[in-house]
């Protein structure tokens, strides 16, 4: 990733969204993080290494927009029996880092972070290494695409039953 000059507006701009989208995340407020995803949107948690072909190997997630859309929908109809009761969450974000934008194409960004999962069955650590194609539509920042690689995504892992 070549690292960006960038305007002190456009990391800031990035920086908000990126905690605005793991606030929504956290607080369990699927539709305010459903709203933050464009038309085209792609989001996926590859397993078994980063470098995988999502079209040609088993990936944890792997979601167009519509089943972006079912997956909210599903989370919150309350028949999410693994989230009964929701987890609490935090996540901690750091490391974001943009990369050479060029005029007109989406904002390539990357950023750590580390998910506290506290629920009924024990409490949980997950790393990830997150990259995000960020565009804006009608002036206001939407994921195009977001890929979250769990450090530990060769092993067996507990459900994911919340946004990662």
């Amino acid at each position: 990733m070549m690292l960006l000059r960038e305007s002190s507006a456009t990391v800031s701009a990035v920086t908000a969204f990126i905690y605005r989208e793991a606030r929504f995340q956290d607080e369990h407020q699927y539709e305010a993080w459903e709203k933050l995803w464009t038309d085209d949107g792609i989001y996926w948690v590859p397993a078994n290494g980063a470098d995988i072909d999502p079209e040609r190997e088993m990936s944890i997630i792997y979601d167009n927009r519509s089943r972006i859309a079912l997956r909210v929908k599903q989370l919150m109809s309350g028949k999410h029996f693994t989230q009964t009761p929701q987890s609490n969450l935090r996540r901690l974000v750091s490391n974001i880092e943009l990369a050479d934008e060029q005029p007109g194409a989406d904002i390539a960004v990357a950023s750590n972070s580390l998910i506290y999962e506290s629920s009924l069955r024990d409490d949980t650590l997950w790393a990830a290494r997150n990259d995000y194609r960020l565009r804006y539509i009608d002036g206001e920042l939407r994921m195009a695409y977001k890929k979250v690689t769990l450090v530990n995504n060769s092993k067996a892992i507990y459900t994911l039953s919340f946004l990662v």
